[in-house]
């Protein structure tokens, strides 16, 4: 007997739906419309329920995201017991002779400006959310990277949008490992396993930081900093397979704090960077000569 337990989520639109064992493994599923849920029956009958935007389908759940027509505390638990009634009444939360169909991928490597760092540029969007892990500890969000940090060249983990930024450690040379790592990246993705589930969110200061709720307390220079970094600057270092992030603006020392992830953390070239290229470009936009950046982390 099914008997799902209602978890909120970071995000107050999507509820996940547990249940006690697996429901699907090595894959997840994401579904928008009625249409693309063809290959799930319990998420078609989901979307007949106004209220549905999104239905995810990954390892023990199954996540809801919500329209604002209504607020979960009115439906949560109607929503369990259709749920419920469906899987135990022996329906199908995806069809099986799908889930052995592989979806095809195209991964390749790309050089950064940091030579510990390649960039794993992969066919298809990974994520929303951009995320970086320093040990195996972190993954709790990403079971790619959990998986990843099992080879033992691997140091840090950046994955962004339709890349994933590796950093090795020194013992290994990348002519060595990235077939290797391309391919295990690319057999991990076609065969459906999930790289990062967007309903955990860790909880990091950094990260947290960046939430728009958080913008409108921030000072007006410190908006326009986060605009500047935003529009000119992150656009280009994600095409090296890095980020940046606001941190902290001091504004008697007129000292911008940033932290640097993916290739961007501990290349040769960020501290250049960071001074003739952001620092410059600050000073110029915001007509302020005495503004300086440094990277907490690098």
């Amino acid at each position: 007997m099914a008997n799902v337990i209602i978890k909120e989520t970071q995000n107050p639109a999507i509820l996940k739906f547990e249940f006690p064992d697996f429901i699907v493994r090595n894959e997840s599923f994401e579904f928008k419309n009625i249409d693309e849920a063809s290959t799930s029956p319990l998420a078609q009958k989901l979307f007949y329920l106004p209220f549905v935007k999104t239905v995810m389908i990954s390892g023990n759940f199954i996540a809801i995201e919500r329209y604002n027509i209504v607020e979960w505390d009115d439906v949560k638990d109607a929503v369990a017991d259709q749920i419920n009634e469906f899987v135990n009444n022996g329906g199908n939360i995806i069809t099986p002779s799908e889930t052995k169909k592989k979806q095809p991928a195209t991964v390749y490597g790309e050089t950064t400006p940091n030579p510990a760092v390649l960039k794993f540029v992969v066919s298809r969007m990974l994520t929303k959310t951009a995320m970086e892990f320093k040990n195996i500890d972190d993954t709790a969000a990403s079971p790619l990277a959990k998986e990843l940090f099992k080879f033992p060249f691997v140091k840090e983990i950046f994955i962004d949008e339709n890349y994933v930024s590796v950093t090795k450690y020194e013992v290994a040379d990348w002519s060595e490992i990235t077939f290797e790592v391309r391919t295990f990246i690319k057999e991990y993705i076609e065969n459906g396993g999930t790289v990062i589930d967007e309903t955990i969110v860790v909880n990091n200061p950094k990260v947290e930081k960046q939430k728009i709720e958080n913008f409108d307390n921030l000072d007006t220079t410190s908006q326009q900093i986060i605009n500047i970094l935003e529009e000119y600057v992150k656009p280009a270092v994600a095409s090296d397979g890095g980020n940046i992030l606001f941190d902290s603006y001091d504004e008697k020392e007129k000292r911008v704090k940033v932290v640097l992830q993916g290739a961007c953390n501990g290349c040769p070239s960020s501290t250049f960077t960071l001074k003739s290229g952001i620092e410059n470009m600050l000073k110029d936009m915001l007509n302020d000569n005495d503004i300086k950046v440094e990277a907490v982390n690098g």
